[in-house]
């Protein structure tokens, strides 16, 4: 499955890579990495709607599996969506090719007030079995991810009803009744952590809280709003399950780097705008990295997906790095191509360069790893 000669324990791998040690080669896997890409995938959804596969574990399954098999990934993220819980938490979902819809959007105190809590085990069960049985699977040998919507970006959707440019109106919701805003993303905090704790008793290896939305904000207001939420459900993760990792996703938010430093998060995961050296030297060697490969590269020859690899591999000298894309993989995006990238971050790393330029311990803020509890 890799283009290594002896075997090799991915999990061990993975979770090296998230506690910052120096990994022999890097752990590699990409995000919407099961999916339309596939033909595998295509076939099953000819005949399945999103959300029937989402909640139907054996279908669920064998998408989740199939880059596994297909491409030989080292951690295979279950395949469900950040808006369940949403749907589990009172609103109507609509989940089709043209994008997701929440026709009953939350805009008031009232709505806010509805939203309700709910019980992972029971009423998202389909998710919690479709990681145990994927874990079955595969083995001990091998990292299952859970996931959900970091509060922000949940609460984007809830508002909007629907991903709109510049999100005007869950920022109207922001400032204009910041009190309810903050009670909005507390709600979602709450129901957040049973429903990845629920992943994580399972079988999941790591969580990653996704949060493509938080560049809209500005600093002050990231701070002040999106932050807060986040490090709840990270400082409760850290409490109940305190070896198990937390990735933080975020997209285009270079601005906002000093702040996410601070979400307690194990593994912080940067798209292509980031310079993963210079993110390192800002971070210091304890917090982990994710990432950052521009997804468009892998449309490009052979040669500059290679290139553009190696690059990211370089950045970070096989210390506290998981190689992944910065954002998704694109829909029509060859599957040669996402296996030569795989292929190429799998290779073994020259001992010689491994460990030059990390920064010294002093750089991590004191503040930075609060609320990890005995996690590394």
């Amino acid at each position: 499955m890799t283009s290594t000669s002896a075997p090799i324990n991915r999990k061990d791998l993975f979770l090296r890579a998230c506690r910052g040690e120096t990994v022999p080669r890097l752990p590699v896997w990409m995000m919407r990495q099961a999916g339309r890409y596939l033909p595998e995938y295509r076939a099953i959804r000819a005949n399945h709607a999103f959300l029937e596969v989402c909640k139907t574990p054996n279908l669920a399954v064998e998408v989740s599996l199939q880059p596994f098999r297909l491409l030989g990934v080292d951690a295979i993220i279950v395949f469900s969506d950040i808006l369940i819980p949403a749907e589990a938490m009172g609103l109507t979902l609509e989940l089709g090719d043209a994008g997701p819809n929440l026709p009953e959007p939350v805009r008031s105190k009232r709505d806010v007030e509805k939203l309700r809590l709910f019980d992972p085990e029971t009423e998202t069960a389909f998710l919690p079995e479709t990681i145990c049985r994927i874990a079955h699977e595969v083995g001990p040998t091998v990292p299952v991810l859970g996931f959900a919507a970091a509060p922000w970006t949940l609460a984007c959707y809830m508002v909007e009803g629907r991903a709109k440019e510049g999100f005007s109106t869950v920022k109207s919701f922001l400032l204009s009744e910041p009190a309810t805003f903050r009670a909005l993303l507390h709600r979602i905090a709450e129901a957040t952590i049973p429903y990845l704790q629920a992943q994580i008793a399972a079988g999941a290896a790591a969580v990653q809280l996704f949060d493509t939305w938080c560049g809209e904000l500005a600093l002050p207001d990231y701070e002040q709003f999106a932050l807060p939420a986040l490090q709840e459900i990270i400082s409760a993760l850290a409490s109940s399950h305190p070896q198990t990792p937390v990735i933080y996703y975020t997209k285009a938010s270079h601005h906002l780097l000093p702040a996410i430093a601070r979400s307690g998060a194990s593994v912080l995961s940067v798209d292509w705008r980031v310079d993963m050296r210079a993110l390192r030297q800002q971070l210091g060697p304890k917090i982990a990295i994710q990432g950052n490969v521009d997804p468009a590269v892998l449309f490009a020859p052979p040669d500059q997906i290679r290139q553009a690899t190696q690059n990211a591999i370089d950045a970070l000298d096989g210390t506290g790095h998981i190689l992944n894309l910065g954002h998704g993989i694109l829909q029509h995006t060859p599957v040669e191509n996402a296996k030569l990238f795989i292929e190429t971050g799998q290779q073994p790393i020259s001992q010689e360069s491994v460990g030059v330029g990390l920064a010294p311990p002093a750089t991590v803020a004191p503040s930075a790893r609060a609320g990890r509890g005995n996690a590394p």
